[in-house]
């Protein structure tokens, strides 16, 4: 191995540390993927990551400046092909190799750059702002899968972007009590969080269901390698709304909601065995 190949090895394994410390639930996912996936969504996975902790989590320090040098750096990086910082030389290596389209990136970082700027949404800005912050990665994440198979990304692309929405639109019900509370942040259009009724929750819910049941086709149209990580990662937010479904708007208002770890360790085992039987 020389220099350049133990260097690459290392910022994909910083990636890797960075979704296992962050998230359970993708490490998972991204462990039932065929191995051949594995580095290429850590590398994603690692690189919206700490572009939404930056715009959520650095109080105290310039964000707007944060981000804007993490963006610049980004493009510089794809550009040269190397980065001195770990998550950016990863991720470029994946958009380079993969061929991910520059829309998705700046789609992705115009949203980061929303969370600075806006608080409450109207439906045009919550489109936005869903397709960048979660379409698009399912899309980065569908260019790995396809492999080059143009056609193939071209017929899937619409149901990865409705997985996406229905995950984002999942966490926002999840997340109220921090984005409301702590950050100030509606995302949903015309609900006022200060009078949360239990009609507002069930039109979101429906909205998120819709989403649901297009994106399933999608996953069930995927590689084979690429299925079972993705459609554990499906299940687990469909447990996940399924918890919050059965809670009343005012409990999700005080509550983040979560899907224990020995239930996430039970849908893995499942979703192996239908892998395994052929029965998805």
């Amino acid at each position: 191995m020389n220099h350049m190949d133990l260097y690459t090895k290392t910022t994909l394994g910083c990636s890797k540390l960075i979704t296992e410390h962050y998230s359970t639930s993708f490490t998972l996912g991204i462990k039932t993927l065929d191995k051949r996936f594995h580095l290429p969504i850590y590398a994603i996975y690692g690189f919206v990551r700490y572009a939404d902790e930056i715009v959520d989590t650095f109080e105290g320090f310039d964000k707007k400046t944060l981000l804007s040098r993490f963006k610049a750096e980004t493009y510089v990086c794809i550009k040269e092909g190397i980065s001195l910082n770990p998550v950016l030389h990863s991720f470029q290596l994946i958009v380079n190799q993969y061929k991910i389209d520059h829309e998705l990136i700046e789609a992705f970082l115009h949203s980061m750059e929303m969370d600075l700027y806006f608080a409450d949404y109207n439906q045009e800005g919550y489109k936005e702002y869903i397709y960048g912050s979660a379409e698009v990665v399912g899309l980065m994440c569908l260019r790995v899968f396809c492999e080059g198979d143009t056609a193939m990304y071209d017929v899937l692309k619409n149901d990865a972007r409705r997985l996406g929405s229905a995950f984002q639109k999942v966490n926002f019900l999840r997340d109220i009590k921090s984005d409301f509370q702590e950050r100030g942040r509606t995302y949903f259009p015309n609900v006022d969080f200060r009078n949360f009724t239990l009609e507002d929750k069930k039109t979101i819910e429906d909205d998120i269901q819709a989403d649901f049941d297009a994106a399933l086709r999608g996953i069930l149209a995927l590689p084979k390698g690429a299925k079972s990580g993705v459609y554990l990662a499906y299940r687990y937010y469909l447990r996940l709304f399924d918890k919050i479904k059965l809670c009343p708007a005012s409990k999700i208002q005080n509550e983040r909601i979560r899907v224990p770890d020995f239930q996430k360790i039970a849908l893995l085992a499942s979703t192996y065995f239908q892998i395994r039987l052929n029965s998805l």
